[in-house]
């Protein structure tokens, strides 16, 4: 392709747009809008994004490891299809979304055209096993197409939160676990300095659980209140049993692939400090709290 804009004899041609629709079983069906001749053999690469902090060349041999690579066949016209089964799933992460054309050819990225995430609205994860394997294609902010994935054993999936005085109520489902004796949430202060709270949980049926948070309970500042201290923020997880290990509560299950500025929920003023729910952008649940007014 010259300058990487296309215009090889069967290269892709610049921009080409991507519609993708994810079906009841879990496959991304991929249909790109791309003029070329009816011998060409383009190809759909979905490239990971590589760890924070890893070195170029670190990150190039993670790309060119663990891409996954689908062809493109012809739907007539100007139309190409790819068809990404459910399994093997995608690791957890984000993975852009490229043609590739003749072998030596620069990838193009794909932009984004009409997305049908219909199967994923409903959330309810019945039928899901273990380990869970959500992947949400959407828009970047710079306007390419990508895929969010997410890939886990064990997993608590947020559902409706309530709010009362000073307290949040948070219902959940846990997959890939079972609930048992001294079964608690477990809210984790970030930084060196961990805190640790742990709540009781209400059994709500088989898999479905509830549990109260009091904001009273989470200190901001190392417990100070008001003196300038930076806010703290509070991951929430559960221990499904006394002995087990604890699993992130999170809300991965519907069509929403970045919650963080989507689900903003308000804010408990508490004498001195303030505290909200979020969602972080991984889509995990935690709770900020910000200390106001001074001491």
């Amino acid at each position: 392709m010259s300058g990487g804009d296309g215009g090889g004899t069967n290269g892709p041609v610049v921009r080409p747009r991507a519609d993708v629709t994810v079906d009841g079983g879990g496959r991304l069906v991929v249909d790109v809008t791309l003029p070329l001749a009816a011998t060409a053999r383009p190809r759909l690469l979905l490239q990971p994004r590589p760890p924070k902090g890893q070195s170029k060349e670190g990150a190039d041999r993670w790309a060119e490891e663990t891409g996954r690579v689908a062809a493109l066949e012809s739907a007539g016209g100007d139309r190409w299809r790819a068809v990404l089964e459910a399994a093997p799933a995608l690791e957890e992460g984000r993975w852009d979304a490229y043609v590739l054309g003749a072998p030596g050819e620069e990838r193009v990225p794909l932009l984004p055209g009409l997305r049908d995430l219909r199967a994923l609205v409903s959330g309810a994860g019945d039928g899901r096993g273990a380990p869970l394997a959500v992947r949400i294609p959407y828009a970047t902010k710079d306007g390419r197409l990508a895929v969010r994935a997410w890939l886990r054993v064990t997993h608590a999936e947020a559902g409706r939160i309530d709010f009362s005085g000073s307290s949040m109520t948070v219902t959940a489902r846990l997959f890939g676990a079972l609930l048992g004796d001294g079964a608690v949430a477990s809210l984790h202060r970030r930084g060196r300095d961990t805190a640790v709270r742990e709540i009781a949980l209400r059994h709500e049926g088989d898999r479905d659980f509830a549990f109260t948070v009091d904001y009273r309970d989470l200190p901001a500042g190392g417990g100070r209140a008001g003196t300038g201290a930076a806010p703290e923020v509070w991951d929430v997880y559960v221990r499904p049993a006394a002995d087990a290990r604890r699993i992130r509560v999170a809300r991965l299950l519907d069509d929403v692939a970045d919650r963080k500025a989507v689900f903003v929920y308000p804010a408990t003023a508490l004498g001195g400090v303030t505290a909200r729910p979020y969602y972080t952008v991984d889509n995990d649940l935690a709770v900020e709290v910000v200390p106001t007014t001074a001491g």
